[in-house]
């Protein structure tokens, strides 16, 4: 079954407007050499939103992470998940042939439903992967409505 969402333009151009300012602060950022107050710039954990008729499911990638380098807060209908990979060897830089994976500090989030019940949100870290489960509110989770058939 569907659930059916009011659709607010604005919501849209908002994040739009939020995506073109991160993009170009780090393209920025990084073409000046300047870091941008977020850490490395490249890191930023990979997340899947999607939806049941009971909750909302954020899955976000956070190999390498410890879960108490998490910290999860949602406010004003904002969920922000941030964290910390820390660097974890201590070998000189000149001695690597290859360095590819980022670390440092990230936060990302994502703007929730009104109908999620912010006090009934579980998470789950398991095998690098950050589970989290978002019930919707009773009034939000879809009803089946019976039509009274009468005589013509």
């Amino acid at each position: 079954m569907m659930t059916l969402v009011r659709w607010n333009p604005i919501r849209d151009f908002s994040v739009l407007h939020n995506q073109m300012n991160r993009l170009f602060e780090d393209a920025m950022g990084t073409w000046l050499g300047e870091s941008n107050g977020r850490g490395n710039t490249n890191w930023v954990p990979l997340a899947d939103i999607y939806e049941n008729d009971n909750d909302l499911i954020v899955r976000a990638e956070l190999p390498g992470v410890d879960p108490e380098m998490v910290d999860l807060r949602v406010e004003n209908n904002v969920l922000t998940i941030r964290g910390e990979r820390p660097f974890e060897q201590k070998v000189e830089q000149e001695n690597y042939h290859r360095l590819e994976r980022s670390y440092g500090t990230f936060s990302r989030s994502f703007t929730l439903p009104a109908t999620i019940d912010a006090d009934k949100i579980r998470a789950e870290y398991r095998d690098g992967i950050l589970n989290l489960t978002l019930p919707k509110s009773e009034k939000a989770k879809p009803k089946r409505i019976q039509i009274a058939a009468t005589a013509a």
